[in-house]
């Protein structure tokens, strides 16, 4: 799998995790920042799995999707946003029994966790803690839901859910509008959702993308894995934690919409038309 845990308790020997970083802050509030190594994961420096192609430090993966880790700089980098995020997701069927660790990342500070409608328990967070951490859960299918608080009020919910099986694919665009000129893109990502619309987090199914009417051009795929040597200009590409981007333009100087289709095997495809003016 040559994946990295996203519970960010460890880190590589050159560097350190989020909540050592933190703490030292608040024990030297003199110092005025912080170094995060980095932003986006990149090709290249491909610790700790040098198989790989890519870092795996980025708060971003490399098509800009939000890893786990973005939720726990959010929360303190903005005190003030009224959020909450669980993890792990809740698809793990080879461990129903087995003690499962859950964390959450909020800027809250009193957090009850309930399975399946059952309280795992509320915890405060104390000084110097940057999460809220339930490490003795056993998994079973169904719902995990976190309520937070701040200051005695309800701050931030946040609910995850096992998924049944992919059932159909869900495409969307960030612009639907793009210049004729070549050069303007429009970003595309693509989601394997069961029959519920509900993103099936350990979805890998392979994903032909297409442009099936008009005159647009498919410039490039990914799906974030640092593991997965396929070339970006690759109209195949396997599902990363049920998603993957595509990124398309309009060809030079010609004007009007073109649609782009994602195909899996027998699932339902999945379109979105662009129009190039």
């Amino acid at each position: 799998m040559r994946q990295v845990s996203a519970y960010e308790l460890y880190t590589t020997p050159f560097g350190a995790s989020p909540d050592k970083v933190f703490k030292k802050q608040d024990e030297n509030p003199y110092v005025a920042g912080e170094f995060v190594w980095t932003g986006w994961d990149y090709l290249g420096e491909p610790t700790p799995y040098y198989s790989a192609r890519s870092s795996y430090f980025g708060i971003v993966d490399l098509c800009g999707f939000k890893k786990d880790r973005f939720h726990l700089y959010q929360a303190r980098w903005r005190p003030d946003l009224k959020t909450a995020h669980l993890l792990p997701h809740w698809n793990w069927p080879a461990r129903t029994g087995e003690v499962t660790p859950v964390h959450v990342f909020s800027a809250a500070n009193e957090a009850e966790l309930f399975l399946n409608g059952k309280t795992q328990g509320r915890v405060k967070k104390e000084a110097s803690n940057y999460r809220f951490r339930w490490d003795n859960v056993k998994y079973e299918a169904g719902e995990l839901h976190v309520v937070t608080y701040k200051d005695g009020k309800t701050w931030a919910n946040d609910t995850v859910r096992t998924t049944g099986p992919p059932a159909r694919l869900r495409l969307q665009a960030d612009r639907a509008q793009i210049e004729a000129d070549g050069y303007d893109l429009s970003f595309l990502t693509l989601e394997v959702v069961d029959e519920g619309g509900e993103v099936v987090p350990d979805a890998s199914n392979l994903v032909t993308f297409a442009v099936s009417s008009g005159e647009g051009e498919i410039v490039a795929t990914d799906n974030g894995n640092p593991y997965d040597m396929t070339a970006f200009t690759s109209k195949q590409r396997k599902a990363f934690s049920g998603m993957a981007p595509c990124i398309v333009r309009a060809k030079p100087g010609v004007k009007g919409a073109f649609t782009v289709t994602a195909t899996v095997g027998q699932l339902l495809s999945a379109n979105v038309t662009i129009v190039a003016q």
